[in-house]
Formats: C-alpha cells, sequence, structure tokens
C-alpha cells in the first residue's frame, strides 16, 4: 500500500492526498468522508481498510494517523441533504469538502471507488483502494472512527434505536425499532425502510 502511493509521489504528485466515505448504505446519520495527506516516507503495515479493523484497532491507529498526517480533512452530509440530493451525489459531495479541508494544495487526489467528485484538482480514481492505497486506507479509519463517535452521541439522543451498537445501518435490531418507533429526525426518508414507515403512517420519533 505505501508503494502503490510512493510510485504516485514519483511521478511528481509529491503532495498527495487519498479520500474515503463510510455511511453511504445507513439508513440514518450523515454520510462522511475524509481526506487524509501523509508524511512522505510513512508507512504502518496495520493500516488497511477500516472494515477490516475491529473498532479498537481503529481508534489506535487514529492517532498513528493523526500524527503520521501532513494535513487531514472531514466532511459530513446532513441525512436532509442525501434526500434532496441522493445519497450518490451526498458521498461526491463529502469527499470534495474533505479534500477542500486540507490545509495544504494537493498535486493529486486519490478517490476510493470508480467516480471522481466536482472540483478542478487533479484526481485519481482506485477501485477497491482502500486496499491499495495507505493514503486511502487511512482516510477509511479517520472517516470511520469519526461517524461512529458521532453515532455513538446521537444514540444519547435516540436511544430507542441504539445506533450506539448499529450505527446507522439496517441491521434487524435497527429495523424492528424502525417499524415500532418510526423515523426519526435523524433517518433518511429517500431510503426504502424508512420510506415504508413513514407511509405506514408510524409517527416521527422525537
Amino acid at each position: 500500500m505505501w508503494r502503490f502511493d510512493e510510485e504516485i509521489r514519483r511521478s511528481g504528485c509529491e503532495a498527495l492526498a487519498g479520500v474515503d466515505e463510510v455511511g453511504r448504505g445507513c439508513l440514518a446519520g450523515p454520510v462522511v468522508a475524509a481526506a487524509v495527506m501523509l508524511r512522505i516516507g510513512f508507512s504502518d503495515s496495520r493500516i488497511r481498510d477500516s472494515k477490516q479493523l475491529t473498532a479498537k484497532a481503529r481508534e489506535e491507529l487514529i492517532n498513528v494517523i493523526d500524527d503520521n498526517a501532513v494535513t487531514i480533512g472531514i466532511c459530513e452530509v446532513a441525512p436532509g441533504e442525501i434526500d434532496r440530493i441522493n445519497i450518490r451525489q451526498a458521498s461526491l459531495q463529502a469527499m470534495a469538502g474533505s479534500v477542500y479541508k486540507l490545509a495544504v494544495r494537493t498535486d493529486i487526489v486519490l478517490v476510493d471507488g470508480i467516480a471522481k467528485f466536482p472540483g478542478t484538482r487533479m484526481q485519481m480514481t482506485v477501485k477497491h483502494g482502500d486496499a491499495k492505497s495507505l493514503s486511502i486506507a487511512s482516510a477509511s479509519i479517520i472517516a470511520k472512527v469519526y461517524r461512529d463517535r458521532l453515532m455513538c452521541k446521537l444514540d444519547a439522543k435516540y436511544p430507542q434505536y441504539r445506533f450506539s451498537s448499529n450505527k446507522g445501518y439496517g441491521t434487524r435490531e435497527h429495523l424492528a425499532a424502525l417499524e415500532k418507533h418510526g423515523p426519526c429526525a435523524i433517518h433518511r426518508r429517500s431510503f426504502a425502510p424508512v420510506r415504508r414507515a413513514l407511509e405506514n403512517e408510524i409517527p416521527l420519533s422525537t
């Protein structure tokens, strides 16, 4: 993963950042993207796709990444905006926003996936990039930890959905709570299970 980034740097793009998003498939909460520019020469074999790591490992690695990053940008797009423009566009908007928040201008941005986001900066899409690029994998960890912490805070406000254990994904537990209590203010109304709850006239949970 370190070599993947280094080969691109050697082509003349030293200011390289990786970007990734999390929460795309959730029924509740924002979609979050992170952009990370690591210092040249940094490598850590423990860094990989955030989905392959335990919560404890991610919490440990976020400090390693923070200590070895030149700059980090994080951007979230709220459920209402997701409903307005759709999740694909919201994910791209979050990625664009995270890059915009970087304190250093990039020569190139490595984007996880196959779609580029709006912007003028040079971009390179990398399919399964969180398994190939150290920078993208680092971004996936930053975004995942940031969003998980946010959903744990929201769990205290909406305890009936147990967001601390499902993080807003459509687990059996979450779907049962949605059927019983109806959607709350942070549910994505354009997503099918939430839309069905609204069509069934389940009241908005406060």
